[in-house]
């Protein structure tokens, strides 16, 4: 996750012990310093354990939207239905009916008031983002009214900032990693302690007989099953995920690069499904690298057809394109029906009503969906499971030592919302997950709740290949009860550590 300078945390911290309520009222000139928007965040955070913009006031959330990239993200519905959707998402057509009425009449609103801030504004110039399948406009907004008009209408579920994070708004952006940069292999790896070679070729991680992985593959390679990784995207340099994606004991199998993520200015070039990251070149790689000849890293499922989608630039969904581009991730994952389980190891503090709506629809079409738990600096572990894998529709995922399975690894949020984990640090070195590099075949490595994710995601797809009958929730129970803390759920590591050689027994 992205790095947040201690002394900006202490600030907000402080103000947060102070800001238990928000003033009731605030000069519409007066836009909120990004000190005092985060310190409410960080303090519901601790006091609740998320933080949601129903949870902030009109002023807050006009002063997050202007103190950020300005798009406001209206979750609408139509008149006389329910503001919860989480049942009946998938079934919605915004084209038809009551919802394009809806639809036209919140844009109205919206018009309305924006036009008193400039008279010559037109719908065309309001739409950020296009939307063709959720109830959703992400609208750019400049009036304090037009937000409060929007939170008084009873055709309106939502108005959040999307592109708002505390510490990383797009005026305040401090330095960081952003989980980039770190993808090459620069560090040397060891036969027998950081890996083994197997046949035909390949390197298989020091973390696999934790999660009887070695012996798993003599039931199944993943075959049949299609994962989707939403990432940063896939290195086009990186030939384990090009032309070489086939080799070895890896045959047959497809592999897709796509991109949902928008341009970042109207005038720039559209993005591509190219990696300028190097996070999901490594979540790839841990998930379906294939197990072939040249000495590269084997991934889980060596076997399985791969779709790399790139959704964001880095790791932390703080600009509204970020979001936009995983929402839609999620969409094209539910509207495909040969995509079975989807992974993401990305994430943000505050929560996104849009990607929730996304991750509902995907899920209500059938999807199996890991989210990671939260990777970020130990001074910031307090808060817990990071959003989306907050939600009861993913499977969250964390990483853990391999001393004794119940400690997190340095860096790795851990909460009762986690649901499997996965070891992935050497608590004597702090040595991580050995996995394709940018290019070439030596390995980089990788650590974090983030390859826990990509890993769990591969266990996933070796058993629904083995048993392809298997329902969503089948796999997900066979799953649980081959994990160490079965059948007694714990509280912040959930079913624990999955063996999924355990999870396949001999038919």
């Amino acid at each position: 996750m992205k790095k947040i300078y201690i002394a900006t945390f202490l600030v907000v911290a402080t103000q947060a012990c102070r800001l238990n309520d928000e003033p009731a009222t605030v000069s519409p000139s007066s836009v909120r310093p990004t000190t005092e928007i985060d310190a409410l965040i960080w303090q519901k955070l601790q006091t609740t354990g998320a933080f949601r913009w129903n949870m902030a006031s009109e002023e807050l959330v006009w002063s997050a939207l202007r103190q950020s990239d300005g798009v406001l993200s209206v979750g609408y519905k139509s008149a006389g239905v329910s503001s919860d959707l989480r049942e009946t998402i998938h079934t919605i057509n915004i084209h038809e009916g009551a919802w394009q009425q809806a639809r036209e009449q919140v844009l109205n609103l919206i018009l309305t008031e924006e036009r008193k801030v400039t008279p010559s504004l037109t719908l065309a110039d309001l739409e950020a983002y296009p939307e063709e399948v959720l109830p959703v406009l992400d609208v750019r907004v400049k009036s304090l009214s037009t937000i409060q008009k929007l939170r008084s209408s009873g055709l309106v579920r939502y108005a959040e900032p999307i592109g708002y994070e505390p510490g990383t708004s797009s005026r305040a952006k401090v330095a960081s990693s952003s989980g980039c940069g770190s993808n090459i292999a620069d560090i040397p790896l060891y036969e027998n302690e950081d890996y083994i070679t197997i046949a035909p070729g390949t390197k298989s991680s020091w973390h696999h007989p934790f999660h009887g992985v070695r012996d798993a593959w003599a039931k199944s390679s993943g075959a049949g099953v299609k994962l989707m990784i939403i990432d940063t995207g896939s290195s086009p340099d990186q030939n384990n995920l090009t032309t070489n994606f086939n080799q070895g004991s890896s045959t047959g199998r497809t592999i897709e690069r796509l991109v949902t993520l928008p341009k970042a200015y109207f005038w720039s070039s559209s993005e591509t499904p190219n990696d300028g990251c190097g996070h999901g070149t490594a979540m790839a790689g841990a998930a379906a690298g294939p197990r072939g000849t040249d000495g590269a890293a084997a991934g889980v499922a060596y076997n399985a057809n791969l779709v790399t989608v790139r959704a964001a630039a880095d790791v932390v969904l703080d600009e509204s394109r970020e979001v936009k581009g995983a929402s839609d991730a999620y969409i094209l994952a539910g509207n495909r029906s040969d995509i079975k389980i989807v992974s993401m190891s990305m994430g943000r503090m505050t929560s996104s009503s849009q990607l929730a709506d996304a991750i509902r629809y995907a899920y209500n079409k059938g999807k199996l969906m890991f989210c990671a738990g939260g990777t970020s600096f130990s001074w910031t572990t307090w808060y817990g499971v990071t959003f989306p894998a907050t939600m009861p529709e993913v499977q969250a995922v964390t990483g853990v030592k391999d001393r004794t399975y119940d400690e997190a690894c340095n860096s790795c949020h851990k909460g009762s919302e986690i649901d499997f984990v996965v070891v992935m640090e050497k608590a004597a070195n702090e040595r991580h997950v050995p996995t394709l590099a940018m290019s070439g075949d030596a390995p980089s490595t990788v650590g974090g709740s983030s390859v826990a994710t990509a890993t769990t995601a591969g266990m996933a797809a070796l058993l629904w290949s083995r048993n392809p009958g298997l329902t969503r929730d089948q796999v997900v129970g066979q799953l649980a009860a081959a994990a160490s803390n079965y059948p007694n759920r714990n509280g912040s590591f959930g079913w624990g550590r999955i063996d999924i050689n355990k999870a396949m027994p001999v038919q």
